[in-house]
């Protein structure tokens, strides 16, 4: 193998090991943090700005639970079953200068909103076939019946969490 083929596949292989190994902490903690730079902007502009952080969710899926099978029905219970995810909200972290008006001093103010943990289960459908189980007193034949549709509505759960505070200095 040539050299500059060897450097090149060290090269690749040194970026693939630092992304996963970047990727590996957001996917442990569920949360992939979010720093908006305004270093810059406070350098070229000489004014102090604020501070912008988020926490931005990954989304786990679950399990959904199968169909289910009645008795005295043709079709299973839950034909297309919710499915569970979890998540949290979105966190956000901020810290801006507040100046005072009559002298050169500065305070501050902070938003500060953790993630907080969101549970959901998707729509689900629930059907019954417009005919009965076969009935041993009817020589086999199913009768008719009313057919049945439900809409498994969405769950949604979560707390939301806040704190906004001012404070002297920066």
């Amino acid at each position: 193998m040539k050299p500059i083929t060897r450097g090149t596949l060290a090269v690749v292989v040194t970026s693939v090991a630092a992304a996963v190994g970047a990727a590996a902490p957001a996917a442990a903690s569920g949360t992939v943090p979010v720093t908006v730079p305004l270093g810059g902007v406070s350098r070229s502009l000489g004014a102090e700005v604020p501070t912008l952080g988020a926490e931005v969710p990954l989304l786990k899926p679950g399990v959904p639970d199968g169909p289910r099978y009645v008795t005295g029905r043709l079709v299973p219970d839950r034909v297309l079953p919710q499915l569970p995810v979890r998540s949290g909200l979105p966190g956000l972290h901020t810290r801006a200068p507040l100046p005072h008006l009559l002298d050169d001093g500065f305070d501050h103010l902070d938003v500060d909103s953790p993630t907080g943990g969101l549970r959901a289960l998707t729509p689900g459908l629930s059907v019954d076939a417009p005919l009965t189980a076969p009935d041993g007193s009817n020589v086999g034949v199913p009768e008719a019946k009313m057919p049945q549709a439900a809409v498994l509505a969405p769950v949604l759960r979560t707390v939301a969490d806040g704190n906004v505070g001012t404070g002297p200095g920066l």
